[in-house]
C-alpha cells in the first residue's frame, strides 16, 4: 500500500507535534513527580496528623481549630494532586498509543523514505527562499507601515491643534468684530469731541498770544532783577573778602599780641590797667600821632645810648630773667602736684586701712567658724601682736576649750593641716570662686575629720562647686555626685553615681 507525498508530510507533521507534546507532558510529569510525590505527601500527612495529635493535647480550642483547618487543606491538596496524577497518567498512555501508531506508519514508509526526503528537502529549500524574500518584503512593509502610522499620528495631532487654533481664531474674530463696532462708535464720538476741542483750542490760542506778551514783559523784568542780583552777589563776595581780610588781620594781631606777651612778662602783670583812666595805659586820652612821635624820639635816643651801653649784658639779663620766671612757674607747678600727690596718698592709705580692716574682720570670722566646724570644741582667730595694730601684722591663735595655746608647735600634724586648710578657705571665702579643686587634703586625717570637711564645704560654700579627690568614705557621704574609677579587664573605667538625697 503506497501513500501520497501529502499524506506522508501530514503524518510526519503529526508525528513531530506528537513528539513535542510528549516531551512537554514528560517534562510536566517529571516536575509533578519531583514536586508532589505521593509518598512525600503521605509522609507529610502522617507528620501533620501526628503534630495535630500533639497540639490537640497542648493547645487551646482556637489553635486546635486552626490545625484542623490546616489538615483539611492539606488533605484537599493531596486529593487534587492525586486527580492531577491520574489525568497525567491517562494523557501519558494516550501519547504512548499515538507514538506507537506513528512508529508503525514510519516503518511502513521506510522503503521510499530517501527519495521522498530529497524531494521534501528541495521543496523546503524553495519554500525557505520564498520565505526569506517574503520576510524581507514584510520587513519593508512593516517599516513603511510604522512610518505611515507615525505620520498619521503626527497629522492627527496637528489636525487637533489646528482645530483648536481655528476655534480660538473664531472666538477672536467674533471678539474683534464686536470691538470694531465699539471702536467705530468711539470714533464718531471722538470726532464730535474733536470739533469741540478745536473750537476750544482756538480760544486758548488767542489767550496764549496774550499770555506770551505778558511773559515777554515779565522776562524783561526778570533780566533786570537778575542783573541787580549779580551786582548784589558781587557786592556780597566783596564784603566776604573784606571780612576774611579783617579776620586774617585780627588773627595776625592776636598772634602778635601773644608773641609780645611771651616776650615781655610785664604785659601779663600790667594788663589789668590797660584802658583805665588815670593810668599810664589810658589809651583814650592819648593821641596815637603824638605817641608815634614820642616813640620815634625815644628810638633815636635809644640809638644814641646804644653806643655807650653793652647790649650783650642786657640780653644776658633778659635771658636770666626769663629763666628765673620759667623756673618759678615750674616750681609752683611741682609744689601743686606735690600737694595733690600727698592728698591722693593719704586717701589711698585711708582706703587701704579700711579695706584691710574689713578683710581682717571677715576672714577672722570665717576662719574661726570654719576651724570650729572642722575641729569641734576649738576656736581660732587672727589678732595683731601685743602692742601693735593690724597694720603691723597678724598672728594665728588657737584655743582648745577656753585655753589659748601659746604656740602652734603644741598642735599635732593633723590639727595643723586643718588650721592651714581653714585659713586658706577663709581667704577664698572673702572673694569666692565658682570652682575649687582639692586633691586628697584628707590624706593625713582620720574619718571624723574627713566628715567634718564635707559638712564644712556644704555649710560655708553653698554657691561654689568643689571637685574633691579623696579615698575615704567620710568625704563620699557629703558628695552630690561620685565618680569612681576602677580597673576592669585591663582598662580604667569611670562610674558616675548621684546621691540619693539629690535625685
Amino acid at each position: 500500500m503506497q501513500l501520497g507525498s501529502g499524506d506522508l508530510l501530514k503524518q510526519l507533521h503529526d508525528l513531530a507535534e506528537a513528539e513535542s507534546k510528549l516531551l512537554v507532558h514528560q517534562r510536566r510529569l517529571s516536575e509533578i513527580e519531583a514536586k508532589e510525590k505521593f509518598k512525600d505527601l503521605k509522609a507529610q500527612l502522617e507528620l501533620k496528623s501526628y503534630d495535630l495529635s500533639l497540639f490537640q493535647s497542648r493547645a487551646e480550642q482556637n489553635e486546635h481549630h486552626k490545625l484542623g483547618e490546616l489538615v483539611k487543606k492539606i488533605e484537599q491538596e493531596l486529593e487534587e494532586a492525586k486527580s492531577v496524577i491520574e489525568e497525567k497518567q491517562v494523557l501519558y498512555e494516550e501519547c504512548i498509543k499515538t507514538v506507537k501508531s506513528l512508529e508503525k506508519s514510519i516503518k511502513d514508509h521506510d522503503n521510499n523514505r530517501e527519495t521522498r526526503l530529497k524531494d521534501l528537502d528541495k521543496k523546503i529549500k524553495s519554500i525557505k527562499s520564498q520565505m526569506q524574500s517574503s520576510s524581507k518584503d514584510l520587513k519593508g512593509h512593516d517599516n513603511e507601515k510604522e512610518r505611515l502610522v507615525m505620520e498619521m499620528e503626527a497629522v492627527v495631532k496637528e489636525q487637533g491643534s489646528l482645530e483648536n487654533q481655528l476655534a480660538s481664531l473664531g472666538t477672536q474674530i467674533s471678539d474683534l468684530a464686536s470691538e470694531v463696532e465699539e471702536q467705530r462708535a468711539k470714533v464718531v464720538s471722538a470726532r464730535n469731541e474733536l470739533d469741540q476741542v478745536q473750537s476750544q483750542m482756538n480760544s486758548v490760542r488767542q489767550k496764549m498770544k496774550d499770555c506770551d506778551k505778558e511773559i515777554s514783559g515779565i522776562i524783561k523784568e526778570q533780566q533786570k532783577l537778575e542783573h541787580k542780583l549779580t551786582e548784589g552777589n558781587l557786592e556780597w563776595k566783596r564784603m566776604e573778602n573784606e571780612v576774611k581780610r579783617m579776620e586774617m588781620e585780627q588773627k595776625d594781631c592776636s598772634t602778635r599780641v601773644d608773641k609780645l606777651v611771651e616776650k615781655h612778662a610785664w604785659i601779663a602783670t600790667e594788663k589789668q590797667f590797660f584802658g583805665k583812666s588815670g593810668t599810664d595805659y589810658d589809651f583814650s586820652s592819648r593821641d596815637p600821632g603824638k605817641a608815634r612821635e614820642e616813640l620815634e624820639r625815644l628810638q633815636a635816643e635809644q640809638s644814641g645810648l646804644e653806643k655807650r651801653v653793652n647790649k650783650k649784658v642786657m640780653a644776658m639779663f633778659e635771658k636770666a630773667e626769663d629763666e628765673y620766671n620759667d623756673l618759678m612757674s615750674k616750681k609752683n607747678i611741682i609744689e601743686n602736684d606735690k600737694s595733690k600727690i600727698k592728698k591722693v596718698i593719704e586717701e589711698l592709705d585711708e582706703k587701704k586701712k579700711e579695706t584691710l580692716n574689713v578683710t581682717w574682720t571677715k576672714v577672722n570670722s570665717d576662719f574661726g567658724s570654719i576651724f570650729s566646724t572642722l575641729l569641734p570644741g576649738t576656736m581660732a582667730k587672727l589678732e595683731p601682736p601685743e602692742g601693735c595694730s593690724f597694720l603691723d601684722g597678724l598672728e594665728v591663735r588657737v584655743a582648745f576649750g577656753s585655753v589659748w595655746k601659746q604656740s602652734l608647735s603644741e598642735l599635732s600634724g593633723g590639727q595643723r593641716s586643718l588650721l592651714a586648710l581653714s585659713l586658706i578657705l577663709a581667704l577664698l571665702l572673702f572673694k569666692p570662686a565658682p570652682l575649687y579643686i582639692l586633691d586628697e587634703v584628707d590624706a593625713a586625717l582620720d574619718l571624723s575629720h574627713t566628715q567634718n570637711i564635707g559638712r564644712m564645704i556644704k555649710a560655708h560654700f553653698p554657691h561654689s562647686q568643689f571637685i574633691v579627690v579623696s579615698l575615704k568614705e567620710g568625704m563620699f557621704n557629703n558628695a552630690n555626685v561620685l565618680f569612681r574609677t576602677k580597673f576592669v579587664d585591663g582598662v580604667s573605667t569611670v562610674q558616675r553615681t548621684v546621691a540619693k538625697q539629690n535625685k
